[in-house]
Protein backbone atom coordinates (compact mmCIF):
# COMPACT_ATOMS: atom_id res chain seq x y z
CA UNK A 1 0.00 0.00 0.00
CA UNK A 2 1.23 3.66 -0.60
CA UNK A 3 1.31 6.01 1.79
CA UNK A 4 1.81 9.69 1.01
CA UNK A 5 1.45 13.00 3.38
CA UNK A 6 -0.95 15.23 2.39
CA UNK A 7 0.35 18.60 2.09
CA UNK A 8 -2.80 20.49 0.56
CA UNK A 9 -6.45 19.76 1.13
CA UNK A 10 -8.96 22.32 0.22
CA UNK A 11 -12.36 22.31 -0.36
CA UNK A 12 -13.65 24.52 -3.77
CA UNK A 13 -16.97 24.80 -4.34
CA UNK A 14 -18.13 21.05 -5.39
CA UNK A 15 -14.75 19.75 -5.34
CA UNK A 16 -11.95 18.54 -2.60
CA UNK A 17 -8.38 19.41 -3.91
CA UNK A 18 -5.72 16.91 -2.93
CA UNK A 19 -2.17 17.31 -3.30
CA UNK A 20 0.43 15.00 -1.75
CA UNK A 21 4.78 14.35 -1.09
CA UNK A 22 5.65 12.34 -4.00
CA UNK A 23 7.01 13.03 -7.52
CA UNK A 24 4.39 11.54 -9.39
CA UNK A 25 0.29 11.38 -9.29
CA UNK A 26 0.79 13.66 -6.55
CA UNK A 27 -2.42 15.87 -7.36
CA UNK A 28 -6.34 14.75 -7.59
CA UNK A 29 -10.02 15.78 -7.04
CA UNK A 30 -12.85 14.41 -4.61
CA UNK A 31 -15.96 15.61 -6.97
CA UNK A 32 -19.32 15.52 -5.17
CA UNK A 33 -22.46 15.69 -7.16
CA UNK A 34 -25.87 14.11 -7.61
CA UNK A 35 -27.22 11.60 -9.80
CA UNK A 36 -30.39 10.22 -9.91
CA UNK A 37 -31.98 12.16 -6.89
CA UNK A 38 -28.44 10.36 -5.01
CA UNK A 39 -25.67 11.73 -3.53
CA UNK A 40 -21.94 10.35 -5.03
CA UNK A 41 -18.42 11.48 -4.76
CA UNK A 42 -15.92 10.88 -7.77
CA UNK A 43 -12.19 10.68 -7.29
CA UNK A 44 -10.34 12.12 -10.24
CA UNK A 45 -6.70 12.39 -11.12
CA UNK A 46 -5.20 14.95 -14.37
CA UNK A 47 -5.27 12.34 -16.34
CA UNK A 48 -8.59 10.47 -15.89
CA UNK A 49 -10.06 14.16 -16.46
CA UNK A 50 -8.35 14.56 -19.62
CA UNK A 51 -10.07 11.11 -20.88
CA UNK A 52 -13.68 12.68 -19.74
CA UNK A 53 -13.88 16.08 -20.62
CA UNK A 54 -15.36 18.13 -18.19
CA UNK A 55 -19.34 19.27 -18.75
CA UNK A 56 -20.19 22.54 -18.22
CA UNK A 57 -23.97 22.76 -16.41
CA UNK A 58 -25.74 25.56 -17.76
CA UNK A 59 -29.04 26.68 -15.33
CA UNK A 60 -32.16 27.29 -16.71
CA UNK A 61 -32.21 30.46 -15.94
CA UNK A 62 -29.16 31.21 -18.23
CA UNK A 63 -29.18 30.59 -21.46
CA UNK A 64 -26.78 28.46 -23.44
CA UNK A 65 -24.09 31.08 -24.46
CA UNK A 66 -24.90 33.32 -21.85
CA UNK A 67 -27.84 35.26 -23.30
CA UNK A 68 -29.66 37.51 -21.06
CA UNK A 69 -27.41 37.94 -18.31
CA UNK A 70 -28.23 41.27 -16.58
CA UNK A 71 -25.19 42.67 -14.94
CA UNK A 72 -25.78 45.56 -12.88
CA UNK A 73 -23.92 48.75 -13.52
CA UNK A 74 -23.03 51.33 -10.66
CA UNK A 75 -25.14 54.64 -11.00
CA UNK A 76 -21.73 56.06 -10.23
CA UNK A 77 -20.42 54.76 -13.38
CA UNK A 78 -19.17 57.17 -15.97
CA UNK A 79 -18.38 56.27 -19.72
CA UNK A 80 -19.23 52.98 -18.37
CA UNK A 81 -19.39 49.84 -20.64
CA UNK A 82 -22.34 49.19 -22.68
CA UNK A 83 -21.44 45.49 -23.59
CA UNK A 84 -22.83 45.81 -27.03
CA UNK A 85 -21.04 43.04 -28.23
CA UNK A 86 -22.15 40.47 -25.58
CA UNK A 87 -24.92 39.47 -24.71
CA UNK A 88 -26.36 41.78 -21.84
CA UNK A 89 -28.86 43.01 -20.29
CA UNK A 90 -27.05 46.64 -18.49
CA UNK A 91 -29.34 47.18 -15.68
CA UNK A 92 -28.10 50.88 -13.70
CA UNK A 93 -28.29 50.48 -9.93
CA UNK A 94 -26.53 51.68 -6.97
CA UNK A 95 -23.51 48.97 -5.98
CA UNK A 96 -22.09 48.99 -2.53
CA UNK A 97 -18.82 48.36 -4.16
CA UNK A 98 -17.60 48.04 -7.38
CA UNK A 99 -18.86 49.17 -10.69
CA UNK A 100 -20.14 46.06 -12.47
CA UNK A 101 -21.63 43.30 -10.69
CA UNK A 102 -24.24 40.19 -11.04
CA UNK A 103 -26.96 39.38 -8.06
CA UNK A 104 -28.17 35.97 -7.70
CA UNK A 105 -31.40 35.62 -5.09
CA UNK A 106 -31.02 39.02 -4.10
CA UNK A 107 -27.34 39.10 -3.13
CA UNK A 108 -24.48 40.56 -4.69
CA UNK A 109 -22.40 37.31 -5.60
CA UNK A 110 -19.34 39.33 -7.69
CA UNK A 111 -18.18 42.43 -8.37
CA UNK A 112 -15.71 44.48 -10.21
CA UNK A 113 -14.11 47.66 -9.69
CA UNK A 114 -13.18 49.80 -13.12
CA UNK A 115 -9.80 51.84 -12.83
CA UNK A 116 -8.16 53.55 -15.48
CA UNK A 117 -4.02 54.19 -14.77
CA UNK A 118 -3.98 57.77 -13.57
CA UNK A 119 -7.59 56.70 -11.44
CA UNK A 120 -5.73 53.76 -9.89
CA UNK A 121 -2.07 56.03 -9.29
CA UNK A 122 -4.76 58.43 -7.56
CA UNK A 123 -6.42 55.82 -5.37
CA UNK A 124 -3.42 54.35 -4.14
CA UNK A 125 -1.87 57.60 -3.34
CA UNK A 126 -4.71 58.57 -1.49
CA UNK A 127 -5.52 55.27 0.18
CA UNK A 128 -9.31 54.93 -1.67
CA UNK A 129 -8.30 51.69 -3.68
CA UNK A 130 -7.29 50.14 -0.03
CA UNK A 131 -10.92 50.49 0.99
CA UNK A 132 -12.40 49.63 -1.93
CA UNK A 133 -10.05 46.43 -1.92
CA UNK A 134 -11.94 46.17 1.83
CA UNK A 135 -15.17 45.92 0.63
CA UNK A 136 -14.75 43.71 -2.29
CA UNK A 137 -13.27 41.08 -0.53
CA UNK A 138 -16.26 40.56 1.76
CA UNK A 139 -18.12 39.42 -1.69
CA UNK A 140 -17.70 36.01 -2.66
CA UNK A 141 -16.13 36.75 -6.16
CA UNK A 142 -14.31 39.98 -6.57
CA UNK A 143 -11.82 41.77 -8.50
CA UNK A 144 -10.22 44.64 -9.57
CA UNK A 145 -9.66 45.53 -13.61
CA UNK A 146 -7.06 48.24 -15.06
CA UNK A 147 -7.01 49.50 -18.43
CA UNK A 148 -3.47 49.84 -19.25
CA UNK A 149 -0.46 47.12 -19.33
CA UNK A 150 1.64 46.97 -16.03
CA UNK A 151 4.63 48.60 -17.77
CA UNK A 152 2.44 51.54 -18.23
CA UNK A 153 2.52 52.31 -14.22
CA UNK A 154 6.51 52.90 -14.26
CA UNK A 155 5.71 56.05 -16.41
CA UNK A 156 3.66 58.09 -14.69
CA UNK A 157 4.76 61.35 -13.84
CA UNK A 158 5.13 63.39 -10.88
CA UNK A 159 4.50 60.11 -8.79
CA UNK A 160 7.47 57.51 -7.71
CA UNK A 161 7.13 54.63 -9.64
CA UNK A 162 8.66 52.12 -7.29
CA UNK A 163 6.07 53.79 -4.21
CA UNK A 164 3.33 53.33 -6.22
CA UNK A 165 4.08 49.61 -7.78
CA UNK A 166 4.87 48.80 -4.03
CA UNK A 167 1.80 49.90 -2.61
CA UNK A 168 -0.18 48.07 -5.34
CA UNK A 169 1.94 44.69 -3.99
CA UNK A 170 1.13 45.29 -0.59
CA UNK A 171 -2.29 45.28 -1.09
CA UNK A 172 -2.39 42.23 -3.05
CA UNK A 173 -0.86 40.29 -0.55
CA UNK A 174 -3.10 42.01 1.93
CA UNK A 175 -6.03 41.32 0.20
CA UNK A 176 -5.32 38.00 -2.16
CA UNK A 177 -8.74 36.59 -2.41
CA UNK A 178 -9.56 40.09 -4.82
CA UNK A 179 -7.24 39.92 -7.81
CA UNK A 180 -5.81 43.21 -9.68
CA UNK A 181 -5.76 42.62 -13.34
CA UNK A 182 -3.66 44.95 -15.98
CA UNK A 183 -5.39 44.65 -19.72
CA UNK A 184 -3.97 46.31 -22.52
CA UNK A 185 -7.17 47.81 -23.63
CA UNK A 186 -10.63 48.76 -22.93
CA UNK A 187 -11.82 46.28 -25.03
CA UNK A 188 -9.98 43.84 -23.17
CA UNK A 189 -11.25 44.78 -19.59
CA UNK A 190 -15.20 44.67 -20.74
CA UNK A 191 -14.67 41.12 -22.24
CA UNK A 192 -12.91 39.82 -19.11
CA UNK A 193 -15.28 41.49 -16.91
CA UNK A 194 -18.18 39.72 -18.62
CA UNK A 195 -16.49 36.09 -18.89
CA UNK A 196 -15.83 36.79 -15.31
CA UNK A 197 -19.56 38.22 -14.21
CA UNK A 198 -21.26 35.34 -16.06
CA UNK A 199 -18.71 32.07 -14.83
CA UNK A 200 -19.10 33.93 -11.09
CA UNK A 201 -23.33 33.96 -11.92
CA UNK A 202 -23.45 30.57 -12.80
CA UNK A 203 -21.03 29.43 -9.94
CA UNK A 204 -23.49 30.82 -7.10
CA UNK A 205 -26.42 28.95 -9.02
CA UNK A 206 -24.99 25.60 -9.67
CA UNK A 207 -22.97 25.45 -6.33
CA UNK A 208 -24.80 25.19 -3.19
CA UNK A 209 -21.98 26.13 -1.22
CA UNK A 210 -21.61 29.39 -2.75
CA UNK A 211 -25.25 29.69 -1.91
CA UNK A 212 -24.50 29.43 1.72
CA UNK A 213 -21.54 31.55 2.16
CA UNK A 214 -23.64 34.59 0.86
CA UNK A 215 -26.67 33.87 2.88
CA UNK A 216 -24.01 33.56 6.01
CA UNK A 217 -22.43 37.01 5.12
CA UNK A 218 -25.94 38.05 4.82
CA UNK A 219 -27.02 36.82 8.50
CA UNK A 220 -23.45 38.26 10.01
CA UNK A 221 -24.35 41.59 8.88
CA UNK A 222 -22.42 42.30 5.55
CA UNK A 223 -22.04 45.36 6.08
CA UNK A 224 -20.95 46.10 2.54
CA UNK A 225 -24.63 44.89 1.20
CA UNK A 226 -26.26 46.47 4.07
CA UNK A 227 -25.29 50.11 3.43
CA UNK A 228 -26.37 50.01 -0.28
CA UNK A 229 -28.13 46.60 -0.66
CA UNK A 230 -28.88 46.03 -4.44
CA UNK A 231 -31.64 43.39 -3.88
CA UNK A 232 -34.66 44.22 -5.51
CA UNK A 233 -37.55 42.37 -6.77
CA UNK A 234 -37.54 40.71 -9.84
CA UNK A 235 -40.60 42.29 -10.98
CA UNK A 236 -38.88 46.14 -10.06
CA UNK A 237 -36.24 44.84 -12.67
CA UNK A 238 -38.75 44.30 -15.35
CA UNK A 239 -40.46 47.54 -14.53
CA UNK A 240 -37.50 49.21 -15.15
CA UNK A 241 -36.14 47.07 -18.01
CA UNK A 242 -39.86 48.16 -19.62
CA UNK A 243 -39.96 52.03 -18.82
CA UNK A 244 -36.56 52.30 -20.47
CA UNK A 245 -37.64 50.44 -23.58
CA UNK A 246 -40.66 52.75 -23.93
CA UNK A 247 -38.82 56.15 -23.63
CA UNK A 248 -39.93 56.80 -20.08
CA UNK A 249 -37.88 58.48 -17.58
CA UNK A 250 -37.00 56.77 -14.23
CA UNK A 251 -34.63 57.28 -11.37
CA UNK A 252 -31.09 55.08 -11.73
CA UNK A 253 -31.18 55.11 -8.22
CA UNK A 254 -34.53 55.07 -5.72
CA UNK A 255 -37.25 53.70 -5.26
CA UNK A 256 -39.31 53.54 -8.54
CA UNK A 257 -41.79 56.54 -8.72
CA UNK A 258 -46.04 56.30 -8.28
CA UNK A 259 -46.24 57.31 -11.56
CA UNK A 260 -44.25 54.58 -13.28
CA UNK A 261 -45.93 51.72 -11.51
CA UNK A 262 -49.09 53.02 -12.31
CA UNK A 263 -48.00 53.04 -16.26
CA UNK A 264 -46.89 49.75 -15.64
CA UNK A 265 -49.37 48.46 -14.65
CA UNK A 266 -52.18 50.38 -17.39
CA UNK A 267 -49.75 48.78 -19.71
CA UNK A 268 -50.20 45.05 -18.38
CA UNK A 269 -53.37 44.74 -16.81
CA UNK A 270 -54.38 41.49 -15.65
CA UNK A 271 -56.47 38.66 -17.33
Amino acid sequence: MDRSRVLSCERRGASIDVVLDRPTRNRSQLVFTTCRGREMVFWQNPRARGHYPERSVVPASTAAGLSGLEIIVDTREKDGYDFAYQPVRPVRHKLACGDYGVVHDGRLVAAVERKSLPDLAGSLTDRRLEYALAELAVLPRAAVVVEEDYGRLFALEYLREARIAERLARLQIRYPGVPILFLATRGLAQEWIYRFLAAARQWAVNEPSAIERVEGEGRAGNRALRRAPVAYSAQEAEVRRWAYTVGLPQPENGPIRPELWAAWRRAHPRG
